[in-house]
């Protein structure tokens, strides 16, 4: 394996928000929703995961803020990689190529058109891929890529908040690629001084991985959000 950071990204960003979110520590969610409405920008994404909220667009609804009561984290020391899955690494990871930020924009595209079992569409509709690449632009979003003879075949992104990373997506073109690149993702993240990241909710690969449910409560002592 092989990894290229093709680009640095901002330190700090002074964004605008258009939003007044409500205070996550005493606000009541109704489904876990803390906010409905508002434009989708890369000032209200970075505000938003400053407080521990993210958007969640649902067909038929105006936009949806959410900040779960159970919120789902992976700490690095409880990464566990599968038996298989570790043959199947040693196998081929002399032939990939890992990257990062090199081309955010395909990444969050492919995660886009990935289908996914059980699903009918994306919740990554065209406002999210405008608002999230915008991010990126400024700094504050981070994409990891695979390569297999300059062929991209997997990838990651997600957000990179002051005091911590939350993963959004991520996309597979090869059986264990995204897979792959989830581990990946941990190291380079592991390299830079992290020692957890958000999940927002479990699913069954990360749950294999290690995740966990936390309280809001925690998360956000986590993540320094303010009592304010």
């Amino acid at each position: 394996m092989r990894l290229a950071v093709c680009a640095t990204p901002v330190e700090e960003m002074n964004l605008q928000a258009t939003i007044s979110f409500p205070n996550p520590w005493t606000f009541k969610t109704l489904e876990d929703v803390i906010a409905v409405g508002g434009e989708l920008t890369a000032e209200n994404l970075q505000l938003s995961y400053s407080l521990g909220i993210f958007p969640w667009p649902h067909e038929g609804y105006p936009l949806l803020w959410f900040c779960p009561e159970k919120r789902g984290i992976l700490d690095f020391s409880n990464l566990h990689i599968g038996q298989t899955l570790k043959k199947w690494i040693k196998k081929n990871q002399d032939h990939i190529v890992v990257k990062i930020n090199h081309d955010f924009s395909a990444v969050i595209k492919n995660c886009r058109l990935q289908k996914r079992g059980g699903q009918k569409g994306s919740w990554i509709n065209k406002d999210i891929e405008h608002a999230y690449t915008a991010l990126h632009k400024l700094g504050g979003a981070l994409s990891l890529e695979c390569y297999i003879d300059e062929k991209l075949v997997a990838g990651i992104y997600g957000v990179m908040s002051k005091s911590y990373f939350s993963c959004e997506s991520m996309f597979y073109k090869i059986d264990n690629g995204s897979k792959y690149a989830f581990i990946q993702l941990v190291e380079y993240l592991k390299a830079s001084g992290h020692v957890w990241m958000d999940l927002q909710m479990i699913t069954e690969v990360t749950e294999a991985f290690g995740g966990k449910y936390i309280t809001k409560k925690e998360f956000l002592n986590r993540i320094g959000c303010p009592q304010r």
